[in-house]
């Protein structure tokens, strides 16, 4: 009897996102899945996300391939339903048996998919995809003979896993996992970078085959890469931006964090004490935290500071902002920009979290830089920049002394304001810097 096969289209991501990238595919052709499992990672304008299938039974064939970009409501998956009677005794590691009533539906939604009622037992083929589990000494044996066999299917649950592994140019699944009916676990591909890391005799069934060094590659583009080279680009042909910087002695600004933290006993980095003389400069300076409504043709002041963190993550430079950092004391700021900075590891920050932003503070020292003339976040009209803290010769009083000096830098728009403003704002942050008390007489 012929199964049917139903195909899983990319459904809507909301706000107005009209296509994604695949990232990671998390099951492969041969597959055996459920209602609502996990099966592939997609990345959007906004965020990466990981989409469950409306549809179990046997994966068919995977639609696109990662790093393709698929439109809303262009396919992604084909899965095949599984005969009634199939045998249900082998079910792909981490994954159940849904005993599903006719009325019950998926407990995922997808906005164009909703419910489905399902009456399945999903199942795998006799004596399992995958073989009979074995022990640990059998399976390290196998591994020392071929750690990695690309005719070889082992179950891989977790995403992480995945992409530790392929970061090292291998796919995990080619493992003879040590968990349950061969699982790979993370300290399996553990084992295996080490072991490919080593002069050891492990040889691959099949060495992946790798292209010459003098030939091109071409890197696709991702859905954020593609919007950040729009709104760079829309910048700099909108906005007449101008820079200036100035060196200054951070001496200071780093002995008070040092003394603040053992007042406290509490960490306060640099950068959330500098965004705390942001806060300050913008009230003085306050046609800096500014927009330009080009229909209208009005500068839009706005009342609400909205501080953004520029952040490297690996999914591009992101700019997540801190809402409503005029109202924040300087510790509930700081936990602010920290929960921002600690989560650029991942890039994942909420939609929201990047929207509304009316003035960034990028702090590119911890790159390794001592300057730069960024590109304003358009449609904000500044932002300030902060090199790296190096011992420097100074002179003090009229002596050369070594001390700890940063750039800093300042882009605005030529639009809103000329250079006695911006020049006016950039001293006031160095004044701070160099002298964090001037901040108390404004508090």
């Amino acid at each position: 009897m012929n199964s049917v096969s139903n195909q899983f289209l990319l459904p809507d991501l909301g706000e107005g996102l009209t296509e994604a990238s695949v990232v990671t595919w998390l099951v492969a052709p041969g597959d055996i899945i459920t209602i609502d499992q996990l099966v592939v990672e997609v990345e959007s304008a906004k965020s990466v996300v990981e989409l469950p299938s409306p549809y179990g039974g046997r994966v068919e064939r995977l639609d696109a391939a990662e790093g393709q970009v698929v439109a809303k409501g262009g396919p992604l998956l084909t899965v095949a339903a599984l005969d009634e009677g199939a045998d249900s005794t082998n079910v792909v590691p981490g994954t159940a048996i849904p005993e599903i009533e006719p009325a019950a539906g998926s407990g995922a939604m997808l906005v164009g998919y909703g419910t489905k009622e399902s009456t399945m037992r999903l199942t795998r083929p006799e004596g399992g995809r995958f073989g009979s589990r074995s022990s640990s000494a059998q399976q390290q044996a196998a591994m020392s003979r071929t750690l990695l066999d690309p005719d070889r299917r082992s179950p891989v649950v977790s995403p992480l896993v995945r992409k530790r592994a392929k970061s090292y140019g291998f796919d995990a699944s080619h493992i003879l996992g040590s968990g349950p009916g061969a699982l790979v676990l993370r300290d399996d591909v553990e084992a295996a970078i080490a072991l490919l890391a080593t002069d050891s005799p492990v040889t691959t069934t099949r060495p992946p085959t790798m292209s010459s060094a003098d030939s091109d590659v071409r890197i696709p583009m991702t859905a954020m890469r593609r919007l950040i080279a729009a709104r760079l680009s829309e910048s700099r042909r909108v906005v007449p931006e101008a820079t200036i910087w100035l060196d200054v002695d951070a001496t200071e600004l780093v002995a008070a964090k040092d003394r603040l933290q053992a007042a406290t006993g509490e960490r306060f980095s640099l950068t959330s004490l500098i965004a705390r003389f942001c806060v300050d400069g913008l009230r003085q300076f306050p046609i800096l935290n500014s927009s330009v409504d080009e229909a209208a043709d009005v500068i839009v002041q706005h009342g609400s500071i909205n501080l953004g963190v520029a952040a490297q993550t690996p999914r591009g430079l992101m700019v997540p902002v801190v809402h409503g950092a005029h109202r924040l004391t300087t510790r509930e700021l700081r936990d602010r920009v920290g929960e921002l900075v600690a989560a650029s590891e991942k890039g994942d920050y909420p939609s929201a979290t990047l929207s509304g932003g009316t003035f960034t503070l990028n702090n590119y020292g911890g790159l390794g830089v001592d300057g730069s003339t960024p590109i304003i976040n358009h449609p904000e009209v500044a932002m300030l920049g902060v090199g790296r803290v190096m011992d420097r010769p100074w002179v003090v009083k009229g002596e050369v002394a070594v001390r700890k000096v940063a750039t800093l830098s300042f882009v605005f728009d030529h639009r809103v304001c000329d250079g006695g403003t911006a020049s006016g704002f950039l001293t006031y942050i160095a004044r701070c810097v160099e002298e964090p008390l001037v901040l108390l007489g404004n508090l």
